[in-house]
């Protein structure tokens, strides 16, 4: 974690790994995506001294895994996608749909 931050992001930061431990991921793993996520919300809580443009508009980490929660493996939504599509310069990106989308970035 970052020096200076929050209890409260240090036990977000460590509730987050122990789950993505408990899913069974390593370590490394664990300990990258929780700061990622500890990070994304202090960007959009304004505790950050920069953020990024998805991390400001795209939708909230917490709210994402509610919605993800019971509907399975849904993967990445369609505005990450389509970023990702803009990042790479696929042309008729936004005339895609996401399952265009992922079938523009397998490739």
């Amino acid at each position: 974690m970052p020096r200076g931050s929050s209890p409260k992001r240090e036990r977000q930061y460590e509730h987050i790994k122990e789950s993505v431990l408990a899913r069974g991921e390593s370590e490394d793993t664990a300990e990258e995506i929780a700061a990622r996520t500890v990070n994304k919300e202090r960007a959009r809580a304004g505790e950050s001294r920069t953020a990024s443009r998805s991390s400001l508009e795209d939708i909230s980490s917490g709210r994402r895994g509610g919605l993800r929660s019971h509907s399975g493996a849904a993967g990445r939504t369609k505005a990450q996608l389509y970023e990702e599509a803009r990042r790479r310069g696929i042309e008729g990106r936004s005339r895609m749909d996401k399952a265009e989308l992922e079938r523009a970035l397998a490739r």
